[in-house]
């Protein structure tokens, strides 16, 4: 079950008995789970109307409501606050009430938040309330065209200035847990970093890495799975900022020669982020790395996948079936997971217990038990199958098969009734037989028990506002094993690169799928101990689509480039 997040606005609600505990606790844990703002919950359930609740708001603070409709605001006010810093704390300055700058906010209740703001802006600061929609708005219309990475340049370039800082950082280099914390909680380290995540998340990043070289400190971003690099911080930051994440993420600050592992729940635009961190020590400091987690980005459904229409009926059919099990292989980065996570909420009703061994827990779903696997005091796959089997579950969800001791116990729930779901790193669907039987899985119960395996690859998807068809070489056919015969009349597309997909060419991507279905004809080979490539020749002729052929599916509808599906399949 998700974590209850506390939120200055119900806080305040609860103390004026305006909601009760239940109210409090459904908001509470629903904003938890979805990450979706307090004041739009309250709103969608009922509970209190948003005219309500900023009337209650403003007079908790001694301001007024401004409606931000129709509301023109002079350049020189907005370009008080930089974008960075607008889209961050989504706030809008509108006007000056005598010397005070008056900033519509949209949670002006949370005094941590407006405290920072007065540092970035460095005026008085007078907050009114407004509509958190309305802000949102009033931030695309008059920061048009406006320059995310002139905030970042003016703190970076305001840190490398900071002699301050960069004599605690050397103070801090000795190790003093002290120190260390101090630097951590400096302001400008505080405002650095917050404004690295924001603009990352903003940008669709899934993956946020902080390097420290022997003479700079880099910090990339992972977007559509490529990297990205930020401008480059002074190197004399690399420890205050690695510190400042230990610090955010409960990790231990003075441990600087062992691997540590954590989580992050970062606020943004009034939605929650998980963040995973991972901290790595190198030759010259800890290396960083946060996977994102953005509960509201990803939407677990098998519709919204891309799945061809073979594949998403046979995978809809299967996961209610009541014993069996299916594999999702592929590489690391591949959604493997995302895929699981979406058969899961295809079971997830009242009527069936689910259980999941994860390694770790990646998303919180409600009415699932998630068990996070933790090696280290002895709790790994096998043994969190076994407890699961006393469980009486229906569905079991295993993170990965590693050895053949979770290979055996997922055969054997399978075999006592019921459906098991998880995944392998394989190249290949038909790739997924042989490892189970390079593990030592007896051939006979891998025919008896496996339902279908699904390859999966991640490609990235071309860019629809600058989508441009274009006539293939021969040499490029030659790559995909086509002719200009086997053409016809369709069509290849690449993107030209616009400010939509930052002169990339692609925004998102898409999945490609091989399912291999384990029918008769491939049971007979599964039992015969046919090789791989005999495998997948037979699977082919009873119909497998590869993924090749799925990657020219998706190049022919104008959804991915020749480049990407010769890249990963």
């Amino acid at each position: 079950m998700a974590a209850i997040t506390h939120s200055p606005l119900l806080e305040l609600l609860k103390e004026k008995g305006m909601i009760d505990d239940l109210q409090y606790e459904e908001v509470s844990a629903e904003h938890g789970r979805s990450g979706k703002p307090v004041s739009k919950l309250l709103n969608d359930f009922g509970v209190l109307d948003m005219e309500s609740q900023l009337q209650i708001m403003a007079d908790h603070l001694g301001t007024e409501v401004v409606s931000l409709k129709n509301k023109d605001i002079p350049k020189e006010i907005t370009d008080l606050v930089p974008l960075a810093q607008a889209r961050l704390y989504q706030c809008i300055p509108i006007g000056y009430s005598g010397t005070a700058l008056q900033i519509a906010m949209a949670e002006p209740l949370d005094p941590g938040r407006v405290d920072e703001l007065g540092y970035v802006v460095k005026r008085e600061l007078q907050m009114v309330v407004a509509d958190p929609t309305e802000i949102e708005k009033a931030i695309d219309k008059h920061y048009q065209g406006g320059d995310d990475d002139a905030g970042f340049a003016d703190i970076l370039k305001e840190l490398g200035q900071d002699t301050d800082i960069a004599k605690e950082a050397e103070a801090a280099s000795s190790g003093d847990t002290d120190a260390l914390k101090d630097v951590a909680n400096e302001m400008p380290i505080v405002r650095f970093v917050n404004l690295v995540l924001a603009q990352a998340i903003q940008d669709r990043a899934s993956d946020i890495h902080f390097e420290p070289f022997e003479t700079e400190f880099k910090i990339r971003y992972r977007v559509d799975g490529a990297l990205y690099e930020m401008a480059p911080p002074p190197k004399h930051l690399a420890l205050p900022v690695i510190s400042r994440l230990k610090v955010l993420s409960g990790l231990n600050i003075s441990e600087r020669r062992l691997p540590q592992d954590g989580r992050i729940t970062y606020n943004i635009s009034g939605r929650e982020v998980d963040l995973r961190i991972s901290t790595l020590p190198t030759q010259f400091g800890e290396s960083v790395v946060l996977r994102v987690l953005d509960r509201s980005a990803v939407r677990l459904e098998l519709e919204v996948l891309g799945l061809p229409k073979h594949v998403f009926d046979y995978v809809s059919e299967a996961v209610l079936r009541p014993n069996g099990i299916l594999i999702v292989t592929g590489p690391t980065g591949s959604g493997k997971t995302t895929t699981l996570y979406s058969c899961l909420r295809r079971v997830n009703t009242i009527d069936s217990k689910l259980l999941t061994a994860e390694d770790p827990v990646e998303y919180d779903i409600e009415g699932i038990m998630q068990v996070a696997i933790n090696e280290s005091v002895g709790l790994t796959f096998g043994k969190a199958l076994r407890s699961f089997l006393r469980q009486d579950p229906d569905v079991i969800m295993v993170g990965e098969i590693r050895d053949v001791e979770t290979a055996q116990i997922a055969i054997q729930a399978s075999l006592t009734g019921h459906l098991v779901l998880s995944t392998l790193h394989t190249n290949d669907a038909p790739g997924a037989v042989t490892r189970l039987v390079d593990m030592g899985i007896e051939p006979f119960l891998i025919s008896s028990t496996l339902m279908a395996v699904l390859a999966q690859r991640l490609v990235r998807s071309i860019c629809k506002n600058c989508r441009t068809p274009f006539e293939p070489t021969e040499h490029q056919l030659a790559l995909l094993n086509l002719s200009a015969h086997d053409l016809g009349d369709k069509m290849f597309y690449y993107g030209r690169g616009c400010s939509d997909c930052h002169d990339t060419g692609y925004l998102g991507r898409k999945g490609i799928f091989e399912l291999l279905i384990v029918g008769d004809e491939v049971r007979v080979q599964i039992n015969e101990r046919a090789p791989t490539v005999v495998l997948r020749q037979k699977a082919i002729e009873v119909g497998m689509a590869t993924l090749r052929e799925d990657g020219l599916r998706s190049i022919f509808e104008g959804g991915t480039t020749i480049e990407e599906v010769l890249k990963y399949t």
